[in-house]
């Protein structure tokens, strides 16, 4: 059965398209990894590849998007990977991949140790897998060669403060001092982490702020002396970093509106920015995150509500170098997700796409796995209106999920391409039970 889409322009007749016609005639069918060529092809020589999903929760998408990755390394040089995860828990994994002294016996025991909800991001075999790829490239590859992976989030206040005490206390005894006092500004505000904090922060504006800003000032002021590692001196100053903006995150957190977000992925942004610093002018990067983070937040409306995101921020500064995004979706399957924040991850349904949505209309060309390149014939036909494009987060109701899981969106101008799995499955998680005492990775927003 065709579909039709019929775009009305005031200023001409209206005009009916074909989108069956128009999107086979603009993708190819996903058979298997060779598949995945044409993609890498389209890439080109981009430094930026951002790579989608479209919940937390799907096994397909981290399947999909590690042999993605393996690509653009093996094939287009690319120099890490960076993830919507806590930067201390993620250089652990990093420190493992390259095989750092002590840093674990295998990917499994160094994932099971990552224990803020939902665990399940990356606690889970798919990152397993990749894990141990990547410390085998590694093994081949030159010290100043090796692939790394990161954390672009904002949340690890708590456990940035840890990381750079450990480290203080063999580099710099006096410093560590510093750090202690502003760690323990935020102590009377342990319970609830950031939203303890937040509350807090309405009485007293700055509360802690002007302390994390003296450390990290310090800590780059020293940073040159701290000379024996420069991953690790790399990685305190970030944490020191995190620390800035999580405790601006938090204030902002407790009003309403896009501040919190907008700061969140800015933090993010600044973090790439970091990380391409320290691989050197030919860096080029992989990142890993939802869909509402790497699709362009002005073909949404995103933009209406005063959200900016890693996607747009990317596109308005590094186009010229390359920016490529890739959106995930599918039309029905499984998840892992929970019913509320804190609780007890179980595998959900996904329903069927709601009717005319994005999904829907890609399920309708005979059900087949597709990657549709979003060229200037799909801008023409269909780039100036917006189809409901499902996004799931770690709390989820599928019976209810027509009311807020749609985001109105301009496709052909939201990602460069986009990858449908007509069925998907729920992913593997390492822990039967999370962490509930912890503020969720993903809080407030969920993706």
């Amino acid at each position: 059965m065709k579909t039709f889409y019929i775009k009305n322009d005031p200023h001409q007749n209206s005009e009916i398209i074909d989108l069956s016609k128009l999107i086979l005639e603009n993708s190819i069918e996903l058979i298997n990894e060779k598949s995945l060529d044409e993609l890498v092809e389209q890439i080109g020589d981009a430094k930026y590849v951002l790579l989608g999903e479209a919940s937390h929760g799907t096994h397909e998408y981290y399947v999909l998007r590690a042999q993605i990755s393996k690509l653009l390394i093996e094939k287009k040089g690319f120099s890490f990977i960076a993830v919507e995860g806590d930067w201390p828990d993620c250089y652990r994994l990093n420190r493992y991949i390259k095989n750092y002294p002590d840093s674990g016996k295998t990917a499994e025991e160094v994932l099971h140790s990552f224990n803020r909800w939902p665990t399940w991001m990356w606690a889970n075999w798919e990152t397993v897998a990749l894990a141990e790829w990547l410390r085998e490239f590694n093994e081949r590859q030159t010290k100043n060669n090796k692939i790394g992976f990161y954390g672009l989030d904002v949340y690890s206040l708590w456990e940035s403060f840890e990381s750079i005490i450990e480290y203080l206390d063999k580099k710099d005894p006096k410093t560590k001092q510093e750090a202690i006092q502003a760690f323990k500004c935020f102590e009377p505000y342990n319970r609830g982490e950031g939203q303890e904090y937040a509350r807090a922060s309405r009485m007293v504006p700055s509360l802690c702020e002007n302390e994390v800003v003296d450390l990290l000032s310090k800590i780059r002021l020293k940073a040159p002396s701290y000379n024996t590692d420069p991953e690790a001196v790399m990685s305190v100053e970030q944490n020191a970093q995190v620390i800035v903006n999580a405790e601006r995150y938090y204030r902002a957190m407790i009003k309403s509106g896009a501040d919190s977000w907008n700061i969140r992925d800015r933090h993010m942004i600044y973090t790439l920015d970091n990380l391409i610093k320290f691989h050197g002018p030919q860096a080029k990067g992989i990142i890993w995150e939802h869909n509402t983070h790497i699709g362009d937040a002005r073909a949404t409306d995103m933009a209406a509500e005063g959200m900016i995101n890693v996607g747009q921020i990317l596109n308005e500064l590094h186009r010229d170098e390359g920016v490529y995004s890739v959106g995930f979706g599918s039309y029905q399957g499984t998840v892992i997700a929970a019913r509320e924040w804190g609780d007890v991850m179980q595998i959900m349904k996904v329903p069927e796409a709601a009717k005319h949505s994005w999904e829907y209309e890609l399920h309708r060309l005979n059900a087949k796995d597709r990657i549709v390149f979003m060229n200037q014939n799909v801008k023409a036909d269909i780039g100036d209106k917006k189809l409901g494009h499902r996004a799931i987060g770690v709390v989820y109701h599928p019976k209810y999920e027509y009311l807020g899981n749609y985001v109105p969106s301009e496709m052909p101008y939201r990602y460069n391409a986009f990858i449908y799995v007509d069925e998907t499955s729920a992913l593997h998680p390492l822990h039967l039970k999370s962490d509930v005492r912890q503020l969720p990775e993903t809080y407030p927003f969920g993706v």
